[in-house]
């Protein structure tokens, strides 16, 4: 599976421990991030992590369009949402974002509980059904040979 990884700076953290105790899993897929996220997940996991652009130069729009095209599976995406964070930009990404995964059916984690969840699913298998909706992405491509 292809899972995007988002985590706003105070969320970088959180982000790291939660793919140090999910790592036996996450190594397993195919992960992309934006910059700064991808580095701190990567050093602190030695998980490889496709890195994109950082959030503010457009790694989350650089996400957006992945999922546009079908070839994201999985977003994990944790917001900082305290007020004085929030900017007129940012809450348009956002919301641009989960619209999107909204329109794909794609699988969104905005906190850690619910990225648990996803992740262990994702382990059991419970999320297969999007090897059928994306077919073309390399994981999948991989397993049909």
């Amino acid at each position: 599976m292809e899972i995007a990884i988002i985590a706003h700076d105070m969320k970088k953290e959180l982000m790291a421990q939660f793919c140090i105790a999910y790592c036996g899993i996450l190594s397993k897929h195919n992960l992309c991030a934006t910059a700064v996220t991808a580095k701190y997940i990567s050093e602190a996991t030695g998980l490889h992590i496709d890195r994109l652009m950082s959030g503010e130069q457009g790694g989350e729009e650089q996400i957006a369009s992945r999922i546009a095209y079908n070839e994201i599976d999985v977003l994990l995406y944790f917001r900082d949402t305290r007020p004085q964070s929030i900017t007129a930009k940012n809450n348009a990404i956002e919301h641009e974002l989960l619209r999107m995964c909204d329109l794909y059916n794609i699988p969104v984690a905005t906190n850690i509980a619910t990225a648990e969840v996803i992740i262990t699913a994702l382990d059991r298998g419970d999320l297969d059904w999007r090897e059928i909706v994306n077919p073309h992405s390399s994981y999948n491509k991989a397993k049909q040979v």
